[in-house]
């Protein structure tokens, strides 16, 4: 398989794992920017922001493990299956450790709800041995779980989502990656916070309340769906704001079934290849021609 292919497989995977649930369309694509983010304001090599932000997209990979039942429950979890829940990092690792390319993102996979404070899963690991990219994704993760939207709560403000990362700076999150993450500019922030991607604002059901999926390339009149009330929209824009308009229509099984954005994607893996080629006998070996960048 070609390298190139091999990347867009890992975004491809994180991206069908993600739209199983109607209510955290973009979350890949916004801790995987957040991330990038917290690893440009500490100054880290190209090479290592790229890995971080991959790692990033594909954190949430192992709850492809996670039955539909518990992963799109409107209600508390119960102990039991809270800690069904607690098994996906673990399943993501195992899952990127067959994987040609698996290296680059398992770390931040397995250890992204470790904590500083030795409370965290699955492993219980304290600070000093949690790897730099898990604890960056520990903050972006629940930087966005906050400020976006569930269906038992709204998502609050982004000022209220830093200082709640203020207050458990140090125990339930690294006090260093919590400094830089709060001295980005407030722009850029905004511009991640409830996009699914660059310039492409989240639409909600306006049936139900749910994320769907819109994205950046489609048009005006294109046909979109909401998985969790099989309502049909199409896409109206007007002075470049975007708004869903019922069609009346039912979305056919197709459009129900979980999809991966492979424009976004293609966009993604080719951004990516940086990390490929740093280690030009590593690369020749993988692609089996010296030079290709296919």
């Amino acid at each position: 398989m070609k390298s190139l292919d091999l990347l867009r497989s890992l975004y491809s995977m994180a991206a069908v794992v993600e739209a199983r649930d109607a209510y955290t369309g973009g979350h890949c694509w916004r801790v995987a920017q957040l991330s990038e983010l917290v690893a440009i304001e500490m100054n880290l090599d190209e090479r290592t922001r790229l890995r971080i932000g991959l790692a990033g997209f594909l954190h949430d990979l192992g709850k492809v493990g996670v039955p539909d039942a518990i992963l799109n429950k409107t209600g508390k979890l119960t102990d039991d299956e809270y800690e069904v829940i607690k098994t996906h990092p673990s399943i993501a690792a195992e899952v990127l450790k067959h994987h040609p390319l698996g290296d680059l993102a398992i770390n931040g996979a397995l250890a992204h709800h470790e904590r500083p404070d030795g409370k965290g899963y699955p492993n219980g690991l304290s600070e000093a041995q949690i790897h730099l990219d898990a604890s960056i994704i520990s903050v972006t993760d629940a930087f966005d779980a906050m400020t976006s939207y569930r269906p038992y709560r709204n998502g609050m403000g982004v000022d209220k989502a830093l200082d709640i990362l203020q207050q458990h700076s140090g125990s339930q999150f690294n006090s260093n990656v919590v400094e830089h993450f709060c001295s980005i500019d407030r722009h850029d922030i905004d511009a991640i916070v409830l996009h699914s991607d660059h310039h492409t604002p989240m639409q909600a059901c306006p049936n139900c309340g749910p994320v769907v999926v819109v994205y950046k390339e489609m048009e005006q009149g294109d046909k979109t769906c909401c998985r969790n009330c099989g309502g049909e929209f199409s896409l109206f824009i007007e002075q470049g704001v975007r708004s869903l308009k019922p069609t009346g229509g039912v979305a056919t099984p197709e459009q129900l079934q979980p999809t991966a954005d492979h424009e976004l994607i293609s966009r993604l893996a080719n951004r990516a290849l940086p990390l490929l080629k740093k280690d030009l006998t590593w690369w020749q070996k993988l692609v089996g021609t010296a030079g290709s960048s296919s």
